[in-house]
C-alpha cells in the first residue's frame, strides 16, 4: 500500500485541517467542495489567494461545446467536445486591513482551521492575520442551501484582537472567470445586464456564440448584504459588480456581514425572468444566518437517517463512507430529469463534467436504496429522453439502432479519442442492464413495459449489427472494441463486451414476449430469433486448463506479470509509462471479466469466481477509481477478508489519501458510491436476483460493527453486524421473505441470528 500523506485529521463526521498546505491546496479545494445538486464549487478562499490553486464554481447542465475538428479527426467522430464551464465567482469577499489586502499566499497566518462538516454541508474556515500592528481573526462560514437550491449563504465575522484597523471588504459577483482546460484561455462569458440597487445587486451573463446550435445558457446572479452596516459604496464593471463595506475595528471589537446569493439559470427561467427570480429567492430568504442554518440542518438530518453508515471500530472507514455519501448527495439527489452524474460532480473540470456509464453501472444501486424509486427512474428517464441521440450516434457509426454515448450532456456523443467514442461500446450494456437492475430491486415494471424496452430494443438492435459471423469458428464476434480495461485498445472479443451484449439480445428478447401485448413497439418474429440465435451462439474466449474467461482474444499471449513486479516508483502507470507501453503490458485498469461477472453474479459458480478473481486481480493496478468496489465485493463473496478490507480502504478514501495522485483535479463522484457497495454488497453480501433479498454478513476483524439501512421494495430494512450476530428490524412496510445465510426467514419486526 502506498505511504500515505494525509491532509486532514480523521473524524467520524468533520475534514478538517489546522494547516494551510500550500503545496496542496489544489488538493484542499477538491477535498473541501460543496453543492447541492443545483450548482457547486471548490473549497475556494472568498478573500484573495495568489499562490496556485484552482477557483471552480460550476452550475448543473450549464455547459459550453468545445469544437474538437482537429488533424487527426476522422468519420464519425462527434463534431464538439462538450465540457461544464466554470460559473461566475458569486462567494469573492476581498479583505483590506488599513489599505492592505489580505492574501494567505503573502501574509504569515496563525491559528488557521479549515472544516468541512459533514452532516450539514457547513464549509468553516478561521485564520489570524497581523498587518501593521492590527491583529484581526476572520471567520468564514458559507453553506449551499438544499432547501432553497439557487440559494448561498455566506458569512463574514472580523474580529481585532490587537491594535485597530479601518477593514475593508469588497463583495463581488464576478463573472470573469476561464476553464483551466479552454483553448488558449478562452472566455465561455458575454455580459447581458448588470445593476447596483439599494437592495441587492445583480450580474446577468450568456454564454459566447458556438458553431453548433447549441443553447446558449443565461445565468442571473443577485447578492444581499445583511450586518451591522448594511450600506456599502457600490462599483461595477464589465461583468462584474460590487459592494464595498467598511469598519474601524479596536481591540475587543467585532462586525459581521452576511452575503445571501441567489442563482438563477436559462435552465429554468427565461433570461427576461431571471432577475425576478433571483429577487423572489432572496426576498423568500430574509433569515439570518442561523435560521437558514437550521433549514439546512434539518434538510440533511433527512437524508443522514437514511444514508449514514455507521462504523464502529475504524475511524478511517467512517470518514471516508460519510464523506463519499455527503459527496455524492451534494451533486445528485434525484430532484430533476434532466441531469444526471457527472464523474467530478462540482468538484473540477476534468472530464468535461459530463455523463458517463459509471452511473447506470455503479451510481444506480446506492441510489435504489437510499432513495425512493422516484430518483432511479429519474435516471432512467434520463436516458429514455435522449434515446433520439443515441440513434444520432449509432447512425454516425454507419450502424442500425442506438448507441448511448461515453460522454454527453444531451445525448449526443461529445468525447473525441477514437478508442472510447469508436470503441468503448460496453457502455451501450450498462444502460440496459440499469433498466433490469431497477425492475429487478423494486419489483416495479411499467417502466420497463413502455419505455424500457423501447430503449432495449434499440440497443438490442445495435448489438445484432455490430456483430459479424466468423464461417471458421460459426460463431458471432465483436471486434475492435476497448472494455472497461482502458489500458487495452482495439481488442477483439472482449469477454465482458460480448457477454454483455448476449445477455441484452436475450433479455430484450424475453421481456418483449413477455409484455407483448402492453409494449410501446414492436418487433417483428423473424428479428427476435436473430437476437435469440445471436446469443446462443456468441463467441466467449476462455481458457479450459486455466478455467478462466479470457480478456480478449490474444491477451495470454502477454508477457503476464502481477503488481509485485512494478517499482512504487513506476505507479500510477499512466502518470509514468508511455501510452505504448501501457497497452503492451498485461496490467489492467479496473475490472474487466470481474466487472461482467459482478454483473451476472448468478450465474457463475463459486469456483469459477475464484478462478477469475484470482488471476485478475494480481494483474490490475486498480488505476480507475471504479475498479476497488468490484474486487472488494467479489474477494468479500469468496471469503478473502484481507483483500477485501484493502480494496474495500481504496475506495472509501480514494480522493482523501489520494490513492492515484489525481484529487487536485476533482473528486471521483461517481467511484464513490463504491465504498457503499463494498459494504453493503461486499461484507454484507446483500443480492436480490431471482425476486430474492439475500445477505451473508461478515464483520472485518477490525471493525467492532458496521449499521446501514436500505429502502427495498416499499420497506425500510436496518441492517446491523456486531461480533456475535447479525440483526434485521423491519422498520416500515409489509413483512418481507428474505434469505440470510441461504435459510429462509420472514422478516415481520425484527430477526437475529448469530453471525457466520
Amino acid at each position: 500500500m502506498k505511504h500515505i500523506k494525509r491532509l486532514f485529521e480523521i473524524d467520524p463526521w468533520k475534514i478538517k485541517t489546522r494547516t494551510l498546505d500550500k503545496n496542496n491546496r489544489r488538493l484542499q479545494e477538491s477535498l473541501t467542495s460543496i453543492g447541492n445538486g443545483y450548482m457547486g464549487m471548490r473549497g475556494n478562499f472568498e478573500e484573495t489567494y495568489s499562490g496556485d490553486h484552482h477557483q471552480g464554481t460550476y452550475l448543473a447542465g450549464i455547459w459550453y461545446p468545445d469544437k474538437t475538428r482537429v488533424g487527426w479527426w476522422k468519420n464519425g467522430y462527434p463534431d464538439y467536445f462538450g465540457k461544464v464551464i466554470n460559473a461566475i465567482d458569486f462567494i469573492q469577499m476581498r479583505l483590506f486591513i488599513n489599505e492592505t489586502e489580505v492574501d494567505l499566499n503573502v501574509q504569515p497566518v496563525e491559528d488557521f482551521y479549515l472544516e468541512l462538516n459533514l452532516e450539514n454541508g457547513v464549509l468553516h474556515r478561521e485564520f489570524v492575520v497581523t498587518i501593521e500592528e492590527a491583529t484581526i481573526r476572520f471567520t468564514f462560514d458559507r453553506f449551499l442551501s438544499i432547501v432553497q437550491p439557487e440559494l448561498a449563504v455566506i458569512q463574514l465575522n472580523a474580529e481585532c484582537l490587537a491594535g485597530e484597523a479601518d477593514i475593508q471588504i469588497w463583495s463581488k459577483l464576478d463573472n470573469n472567470v476561464h476553464n483551466e482546460d479552454s483553448n488558449y484561455d478562452e472566455m465561455f462569458w458575454l455580459e447581458k445586464n448588470r445593476g447596483l440597487a439599494d437592495e441587492f445587486s445583480f450580474l446577468t451573463a450568456q454564454t459566447i456564440p458556438n458553431d453548433f446550435e447549441i443553447e446558449r445558457f443565461s445565468v442571473t446572479a443577485a447578492m444581499q448584504h445583511f450586518g451591522d452596516q448594511k450600506t456599502g459604496v457600490q462599483h461595477d464593471t464589465s461583468l462584474e459588480v460590487m459592494e464595498e463595506f467598511t469598519w474601524h475595528l479596536k481591540t475587543g471589537e467585532q462586525r459581521q456581514l452576511e452575503k445571501h446569493v441567489a442563482i438563477i439559470t436559462s435552465r429554468d427561467v427565461a433570461e427576461e425572468d431571471q432577475l425576478a427570480a433571483a429577487e423572489k429567492v432572496l426576498a423568500e430568504n430574509q433569515k439570518d444566518f442561523n435560521e437558514l442554518l437550521t433549514e439546512q440542518n434539518e434538510a440533511w438530518a433527512k437524508r443522514w437517517a437514511l444514508a449514514d453508515v455507521v462504523i464502529d471500530g475504524d475511524a478511517e472507514a467512517q470518514q471516508g463512507i460519510r464523506f463519499n455519501l455527503f459527496q455524492l448527495f451534494s451533486t445528485y439527489y434525484g430532484e430533476d430529469e434532466r441531469l444526471n452524474i457527472g464523474p467530478k460532480g462540482f468538484t473540477g473540470e476534468k472530464y468535461g463534467g459530463a455523463t458517463y456509464w459509471d452511473t447506470e453501472a455503479y451510481a444506480v444501486p446506492l441510489y435504489l436504496a437510499l432513495a425512493k424509486p422516484e430518483v432511479t427512474k429519474n435516471l432512467l428517464k434520463y436516458r429514455h429522453n435522449q434515446l433520439p441521440e443515441a440513434h444520432v450516434n449509432a447512425q454516425r457509426q454507419g450502424l442500425k439502432g442506438a448507441l448511448y454515448p461515453m460522454v454527453t450532456f444531451t445525448g449526443i456523443e461529445c468525447h473525441n479519442e477514437w478508442e472510447i467514442t469508436f470503441e468503448e461500446i460496453h457502455r451501450n450494456g450498462a444502460m440496459a442492464y440499469a433498466i433490469y437492475n431497477y425492475t429487478n430491486y423494486t419489483g416495479d415494471d411499467t417502466y420497463l413495459k413502455k419505455e424500457g424496452l423501447e430503449v432495449l430494443t434499440e440497443i438490442a438492435r445495435f448489438w445484432a449489427d455490430r456483430v459479424h459471423f466468423s464461417k471458421r469458428q460459426q460463431k458471432y464476434m465483436i471486434h475492435g472494441v476497448t472494455g472497461p480495461n482502458e489500458y487495452e485498445n482495439n481488442v477483439n472479443n472482449n469477454w465482458y463486451t460480448n457477454t454483455l451484449a448476449a445477455w441484452v439480445l436475450s433479455y430484450t428478447a424475453q421481456m418483449y414476449q413477455k409484455y407483448e401485448t402492453e409494449a410501446s413497439v414492436e418487433i417483428p418474429k423473424a428479428e427476435l430469433e436473430k437476437w435469440q440465435e445471436i446469443a446462443a451462439k456468441m463467441y466467449y474466449p476462455v481458457d479450459e486448463e486455466l478455467g478462466v474467461f479470457i480478456q480478449h482474444d490474444t491477451f495470454l499471449d502477454k508477457d503476464l506479470m502481477t503488481t509485485m513486479d512494478l517499482a512504487t516508483s513506476e505507479r500510477p502507470l499512466n502518470q509514468h509509462w508511455s501510452w505504448d507501453k501501457i497497452l503492451r503490458s498485461c496490467f489492467i485498469k479496473q475490472a474487466d471479466v470481474l466487472q461482467g461477472i459482478y454483473f451476472f453474479d448468478d450465474q457463475f459458480s463459486l469456483e469459477e469466481k475464484r478462478r477469475n478473481f484470482e488471476f485478475y486481480e494480481p494483474m490490475t493496478v486498480h488505476e480507475s477509481s471504479l475498479s476497488p468496489s468490484i474486487h472488494a465485493i467479489l474477494a468479500a463473496e469468496l471469503g478473502l477478508e484481507e483483500k477485501s478490507v484493502e480494496m474495500y480502504q481504496r475506495t472509501a478514501r480514494l480522493d482523501l489519501d489520494n490513492y492515484n495522485n489525481d484529487t487536485e483535479d476533482g473528486l471521483h463522484i461517481t467511484s464513490m458510491t463504491g465504498s457503499w457497495l463494498a459494504i453493503v454488497q461486499g461484507f454484507a453480501q446483500m443480492k436480490t436476483f431471482n425476486e430474492t433479498l439475500s445477505f451473508a454478513p461478515f464483520l472485518p476483524k477490525c471493525w467492532q460493527q458496521y449499521a446501514f439501512h436500505i429502502n427495498y421494495r416499499g420497506r425500510l430494512v436496518a441492517v446491523t453486524v456486531d461480533q456475535q450476530n447479525v440483526a434485521f428490524d423491519l422498520k416500515a412496510g409489509e413483512p418481507l421473505t428474505m434469505k440470510i445465510y441461504d435459510q429462509e426467514i420472514q422478516l415481520a419486526d425484527h430477526y437475529e441470528t448469530a453471525i457466520h
